[in-house]
C-alpha cells in the first residue's frame, strides 16, 4: 500500500494554507436549484453516445501522474475525443483554479482533493451533477456528502481513503497490551507501551494547525459533538462534548503518553520504527507501504497491525477520512465528454482499475467487493472506516478557522489554558470569520 494523501501532502507543504478566505470568493454563480442532493442539475441528461471534441483536465498533485492508464481504456469507446492532461502542484491548485474561475479560462474537468473541495465550490464556478449521471447511494456517504451544498451536489467521487489506528504488534504484545477500541483502551493501550519502556506511545497530530482541528473533530464526533450545524451556518467549536474531547485529546500529551513535539509528519516512520512512538493515530494507509520502503518489504506485515479509530465513551464511532471527486466548471466547453468521462471513472471495475494502477482505493461501496480489494487486513480496515466517515465543515472558512482551533489547541497543551477556554476563544473567533455564506 502506498498511496499518497492529499492530507499529508498538505501537512509536508506546512505553512501553505488553502486559498478559501472571503477575500478570495466570487459572487455566486452557476449553483444549481432545489435539488434531492442526488445530482441536483436540470437540463438534459448525458446521454451514451461516444464523446468527441477534446477534453482539457487539469490534475492536482501527484495522482495524475498515472491518469493516462485510464484515458487509453475511456478513449477505447470514445475514438473520436482528445484528451490533455495538465498537472498542477496541489500546492497551487486552488490559487490556480480559483483564477481561471474568474477569468473564464477553466479547463473541462478536475478532481479535487477533500479539503479544497469547499473552498472551490464557495466560487459558484461549478456545475451540478446531471440527474442520473450516477447513484449517491452507491458511495460511501461521508465521501458523497462532502461535495453537496444546500441539497445539490457538485462533485463525483472518484476514490477514497480512511485513517486507522496503526500500532506495532511486537511492542504491543511484549507490554501486554491489545489494540484500543474504545478511549478507555487507548488510553490504557498508551500507559502499559509507556510502563514497557516506550517513550511516546501514541503519535497525535501535533502541527497545531487545521489538520490538528480535523483530528480533535474526529474525537469530537465520537463524543457526540461537532464544530457546526447541521445547515452549515453556525459554529459550534465550544460545545460540552468538544471540550471533554479536548479534554481527553489533550490530556494524553500531558501525562507523557505523546509528545507535543512530534513526531513531524516525515518523521513518524522512524519514530515507530525505532520504536520511539508505538502507534500512530488516526494514521493513513499510505504509511504501510512506507514502512516497507524504509525498512524492506515485508517488514510492516511483521511488524504492523492496524485497528479502526476507538469509539467514543458512549460507542459512537467516527473515522477521519478523504479523497478525491471529480468537478465540471460552469465554463467549460465540452461538458459533454467532462461528464462522460466523470461516469466512466465511477464505475466499479473503473475504480478497482485505478487502485491496481495507483492504489487509491475505491468511492463506491461496490468496488470493494472485487476479488482484488479482499483478504487484505489493511483495506478490511479501511471499508469499516470509511462507514462512519466524518465530513469536514462545508464552508469555504473552514482551512482558516480550523488554523484557529489548532492554535487554540497548542495554548491548551503547552500554556496551561483549559480546554474550556481554548474553545471559547476558537468560538468566538471562528464567529468573527463567519462562514464565508
Amino acid at each position: 500500500m502506498h498511496t499518497l494523501s492529499p492530507r499529508r501532502r498538505k501537512a509536508i507543504a506546512a505553512g501553505v494554507a488553502i486559498v478559501a478566505s472571503a477575500s478570495l470568493l466570487l459572487t455566486g454563480c452557476g449553483r444549481g436549484g432545489d435539488s434531492t442532493g442526488s445530482s441536483g442539475a436540470d437540463g438534459p441528461k448525458i446521454d451514451d453516445k461516444p464523446a468527441t471534441g477534446t477534453l482539457e483536465i487539469w490534475a492536482e498533485g501527484a495522482d495524475g501522474a498515472k491518469l493516462p492508464e485510464m484515458f487509453e481504456k475511456f478513449k477505447k469507446d470514445n475514438p473520436d475525443l482528445k484528451i490533455n492532461m495538465t498537472q498542477v502542484p496541489d500546492t497551487d491548485f486552488v490559487s490556480k483554479m480559483t483564477a481561471a474561475i474568474t477569468a473564464g479560462t477553466v479547463p473541462d474537468l478536475i478532481y479535487s482533493f477533500t479539503e479544497h473541495q469547499s473552498g472551490l465550490l464557495s466560487t459558484g464556478g461549478f456545475d451540478a451533477v446531471p440527474d442520473g449521471l450516477v447513484n449517491k447511494d452507491d458511495f460511501f456517504p461521508a465521501i458523497w456528502d462532502n461535495s453537496v451544498i444546500d441539497d445539490v451536489a457538485y462533485g463525483v467521487p472518484w476514490y477514497a481513503y480512511a485513517d486507522m489506528t496503526i500500532y506495532r504488534k511486537d511492542l504491543t504484545e511484549k507490554a501486554g497490551a491489545e489494540a484500543p477500541t474504545d478511549w478507555d483502551g487507548l488510553r490504557s493501550f498508551g500507559e502499559k507501551l509507556k510502563e514497557s519502556g516506550v517513550e511516546f506511545p501514541l503519535a497525535l497530530y501535533v502541527n497545531y494547525d487545521s489538520y490538528t482541528a480535523r483530528q480533535l473533530l474526529t474525537f469530537a464526533k465520537q463524543n457526540g459533538g461537532g464544530f457546526i450545524s447541521d445547515d452549515q451556518k453556525t459554529w459550534t467549536i465550544n460545545s460540552p462534548e468538544n471540550v471533554e474531547a479536548l479534554e481527553y485529546w489533550s490530556g494524553l500529551i500531558k501525562d507523557g503518553l505523546a509528545s507535543p513535539d512530534g513526531p513531524e509528519f516525515l518523521d513518524t516512520v522512524s519514530w515507530s520504527t525505532t520504536g520511539k512512538n508505538a502507534a500512530i493515530i488516526d494514521g493513513g494507509p499510505w504509511f504501510i507501504g512506507w514502512f516497507d520502503d524504509a525498512n524492506g518489504k515485508g517488514w510492516a506485515e511483521e511488524h504492523i497491525g492496524v485497528a479502526v479509530g476507538p469509539a467514543g465513551p458512549s460507542g459512537e464511532e467516527a473515522t477521519t477520512v478523504g479523497g478525491g471527486s471529480w468537478l465540471v466548471p460552469t465554463d467549460s466547453k465540452n461538458k459533454d465528454a467532462a461528464w462522460k468521462f466523470t461516469r466512466f471513472m465511477s464505475q466499479p471495475e473503473n475504480q478497482v482499475q485505478w487502485y491496481k494502477i495507483f492504489h487509491n482505493m475505491p468511492a463506491l461501496k461496490a468496488a470493494w467487493d472485487d476479488p482484488a480489494m479482499q483478504d487484505d487486513p489493511v483495506l478490511d480496515t479501511v471499508k469499516k472506516g470509511l462507514e462512519t466517515g466524518v465530513t469536514l465543515p462545508k464552508v469555504s472558512t473552514w482551512t482558516q478557522v480550523g488554523d484557529v482551533i489548532g492554535q487554540q489547541i497548542e495554548k491548551v497543551v503547552r500554556g496551561g489554558v483549559s480546554a474550556k477556554d481554548a474553545l471559547d476563544e476558537a468560538q468566538k473567533q471562528a464567529e468573527s470569520i463567519g462562514t464565508g455564506s
